[in-house]
């Protein structure tokens, strides 16, 4: 088995198939929605944020891949996989680039990829479950509300002052994880700032008060590997 700089310890069956390591910039894609599906990639460094166009022209971001995250179309074993959403890269890194007819093949007799690669798909599910949940039963405050408790799972940085958000967003790209507006986001985040819940300073947004948020949308209180923006 060949090593990769920086390799995620938790992917290893499936690293074992990788066919090359791909460098990404700032602003390329990856793959984007509607083209064909014939690659799965294991994001080794770097920032992708994957997202799809919805019927209207807005866009809703799914999710922000970091180290050790699998992207590109799960449905193996189609004859005709096209790709339903698109990934376009937000910090330059690397990707190691698994082929998925290798990877079918090798499902087929590997018991140990088999295993991996379903525990990671069950994982995977879940949490896209529960994002779909907050989107449809909470409204748009509902959305905004969770995806910042999303961001301090996966971003958050804890301070005397609380929770600092280690990501860079702008108000457009919060939109675009709640499905709304950046109309919307602006006055739902500034009516957070007037109850002391949050700050922001230079697009830096630090939550004060993560139990407002919590009680807001009836928390159930997921473990951090589930509910994140991941």
């Amino acid at each position: 088995m060949q090593s990769y700089a920086g390799a995620p310890a938790k992917l290893t069956e499936l690293l074992k198939y990788t066919h090359h390591i791909q460098k990404i910039e700032k602003g390329q894609f990856l793959f984007q929605e509607g083209s064909p599906s014939k690659k799965i990639y294991v994001l080794l460094s770097g920032l992708v944020q994957i997202s799809k166009i919805i019927p209207d022209g807005r866009e809703l971001t799914l999710r922000i891949c970091s180290e050790g995250d699998l992207m590109g179309e799960l449905n193996i074993f189609c004859s005709t996989p096209r790709n339903l959403l698109s990934a376009k890269v937000a910090e330059s890194g690397e990707v190691a680039v698994i082929m998925k007819d290798t990877l079918e093949a090798k499902l087929a007799s590997e018991q140990a990829l088999a295993l991996e690669f379903m525990q990671w798909m069950s994982q995977h599910y879940r949490k896209t479950h529960t994002k779909f949940r907050d989107l449809v039963l909470h409204g748009k405050k509902g959305a905004l509300y969770s995806t910042l408790i999303r961001m301090a799972n996966s971003y958050g940085v804890k301070t005397s002052n609380g929770i600092l958000i280690d990501l860079l967003l702008t108000n457009q790209e919060v939109a675009n994880f709640c499905g709304t507006s950046r109309e919307v986001v602006n006055r739902l985040l500034s009516e957070l700032r007037k109850k002391g819940v949050i700050s922001i300073n230079k697009g830096i947004i630090t939550i004060h008060q993560l139990a407002y948020l919590k009680k807001e949308i009836d928390c159930e209180n997921c473990p951090k590997e589930i509910c994140n923006i991941d």
